[in-house]
């Protein structure tokens, strides 16, 4: 008997070892089998992954022919075209009458427009001292987790190898495949490693008129073809260039974020939208990898809420967002590429800035611009040296944590709508910002404290707190509960930078 019921339970266990291979089996090749079709109940499929909700902070990359001018060059190839009425860059109406100053410098340095125009800059863009290892070893020693070159900006240059345009970074400008240079290393340093596209705006981005050389056809492949100004990109454009374009960056460089700007939320790329979120999307499960599209939504819905992740141009959330986002913006407080007069934000305000977005679950992209021959500026360095510095102490706070209940408490509000950044006021020590991790709850002062800190929010009703540590310190800190809330006595003697971070076990 004994024997025949060792026989059964062998027989048992093999029939639910099959069973559950067979079931581990067919799951597999259901997820092999699913890809994403292009339509909206497809795409809802779509999840942010976990990698992009843990990682909190990138660095993103202007780089390109624009920083050879070293003045105005944000949006240098269209504003040296602006010699006499400036117009509104969506709407096309008059916005005063007087040259841009980009205009007037482009003259005096270069001369006609006409005979010295922006195709005549991208040969200055040489990077002869372009080190792409010394590039990601910052990025890592400031902490970032995820790095977004801009792979194409609204001046139609290619900073990569293309088979679409000649004007392109192998063939016009350093000679080098920059870009691959830099996103191989990025991947082989274990950074997460994307890509953006800014080109949906060139249809409209240059002034074509026949006192410049953008109205000449034999320059379409970087000014676009000749056209009535403010009219919509032409489907041939969007199929010929706009898409190939696009397309070649993905299957090329196999980018895990593919960041877009505005002008793609317009209403002639609708066609494009769910083909591109499917294509790209397919290229991740092909490799095995979940990747990211982010996009603005700014004056159309181009993606609907849960196929994508939303991006925010030098702006924030005045509230918690359960589903995860982004600010992207620049260390220069006054420009995304190198420029001569380039005004940088502190370190310090950063690090608030990082810590209001993260406690609203969201992250930060933050912007460096490289000199035209690939230096990094000391002081973009030394700013990124000190948020990695402060990251290095504080980390448990931000990689991997979660929202909390609230985002936190204070008097300062943050300002919303696109690029709204420049009306926010500076924090105080009153500005608290929570987030969870492994646990514990950590509280933010986003001002470095001078008097004992009150956290009006973690009442004993609402928490029983067994302990209190504050990061980067082994100053013993002494707090109280009560209905009002938690009082943290100012430790002594404590050296810190920038915002403080209380870690509470609760």
């Amino acid at each position: 008997m004994n024997n025949i019921k060792l026989i059964r339970n062998v027989f048992g266990v093999i029939a639910i070892c099959i069973f559950i291979s067979c079931n581990s089996k067919k799951k597999e090749k259901e997820e092999a089998q699913f890809k994403f079709e292009e339509n909206w109940e497809s795409l809802s499929n779509y999840k942010i992954p976990q990698w992009m909700k843990d990682a909190k902070f990138g660095i993103f990359i202007h780089w390109g022919p624009n920083s050879a001018a070293e003045l105005h060059t944000d949006w240098y190839p269209r504003w040296m075209y602006l010699d006499s009425a400036h117009v509104d860059h969506v709407t096309g109406e008059k916005v005063n009458d007087i040259p841009h100053p980009a205009s007037v410098y482009h003259k005096e340095k270069f001369g006609d427009p006409k005979t010295f125009g922006f195709k005549d800059i991208i040969p200055m863009w040489t990077m002869e001292n372009f080190d792409a290892k010394a590039w990601v070893d910052l990025f890592k020693d400031a902490g970032a987790q995820y790095v977004v070159p801009v792979a194409e900006h609204h001046d139609g240059y290619a900073i990569y190898e293309s088979s679409i345009t000649p004007y392109n970074a192998v063939d016009m400008g350093p000679k080098r495949d920059v870009f691959k240079e830099l996103t191989d290393e990025i991947k082989k340093q274990g950074l997460i490693c994307g890509a953006s596209s800014h080109l949906a705006f060139n249809w409209n981005f240059y002034t074509q008129k026949p006192h410049f050389d953008t109205g000449d056809p034999q320059y379409a492949a970087l000014y676009a073809p000749p056209h009535e100004p403010y009219s919509p990109a032409s489907a041939e454009w969007l199929a010929d260039i706009w898409w190939p374009r696009t397309k070649e960056i993905i299957d090329k460089y196999q980018p895990d974020i593919l960041w877009f700007d505005f002008y793609l939320d317009r209403p002639e790329f609708a066609p494009y939208h769910k083909k591109l979120a499917a294509y790209y999307y397919n290229s991740g499960l092909e490799r095995d990898k979940d990747v990211v599209l982010q996009t603005k939504n700014l004056r159309y819905e181009s993606y609907k809420p849960g196929t994508h992740m939303l991006d925010l141009e030098r702006s924030k959330m005045d509230s918690l967002r359960t589903a995860y986002w982004q600010t992207d913006t620049s260390i220069g407080k006054n420009s995304w590429y190198y420029t001569k007069n380039w005004i940088p934000k502190s370190a310090e305000d950063l690090v608030a800035d990082l810590m209001d977005i993260v406690s609203k679950n969201g992250c930060l992209l933050l912007n460096i611009g490289p000199r035209k021959d690939g230096i990094i500026p000391d002081d973009q360095k030394k700013t990124l040296l000190d948020i990695g510095a402060w990251l290095k102490v504080n980390g448990e706070s931000v990689y991997g944590s979660k929202y909390y209940d609230v985002y936190g408490e204070g008097p300062t509000k943050t300002a919303t709508g696109h690029l709204s950044e420049d009306k926010n006021q500076g924090f105080t020590q009153e500005d608290i910002r929570f987030t969870k991790n492994k646990g514990a709850l950590y509280a933010t002062v986003l001002k470095a404290p001078t008097k004992d800190v009150h956290i009006k929010y973690l009442t004993d009703s609402k928490i029983n707190i067994k302990s209190i540590k504050l990061l980067g310190s082994d100053a013993k800190i002494e707090f109280e509960q009560s209905a009002e809330g938690t009082i943290i006595t100012l430790p002594k003697d404590v050296n810190l930078s920038y915002a403080w971070v209380f870690k509470i076990e609760m």
